[in-house]
């Protein structure tokens, strides 16, 4: 049972790694937008969802855990899509409410 656990572990820890390395394009990715309202596309924010979905069946996970895996992205976006929001309207404000 330790080993399991060990390895749980490890996978949690690499997740963790991943989000991160996730959320560093995230950074770069507000960075070579305009404006807040470039932060929320909802076609794209669907497109991930369904490519998520789409890696979690592959994968053979139960119907389940697919919507769940599903939910929880949409949480995470949800998140980055507001830190976006928020970096956009501090940039604009910075610039006296000029982009550019």
């Amino acid at each position: 049972m330790s080993q399991v656990r060990s390895e749980i572990d490890r996978i949690d820890g690499e997740l963790v790694r991943l989000i991160a390395e996730r959320f560093g394009y995230v950074e770069r990715a507000w960075h070579l937008k305009k404006d807040p309202s470039e932060a929320h596309v909802p076609w794209r924010i669907q497109q991930v969802i369904d490519k998520v979905k789409a890696h979690a069946e592959e994968r053979g996970l139960p119907p389940e855990m697919v919507e769940m895996v599903a939910a929880q992205w949409r949480n995470m976006i949800g998140w980055f899509v507001q830190y976006e929001e928020e970096k956009l309207r501090q940039q604009e404000a910075g610039n006296g409410g000029n982009a550019g």
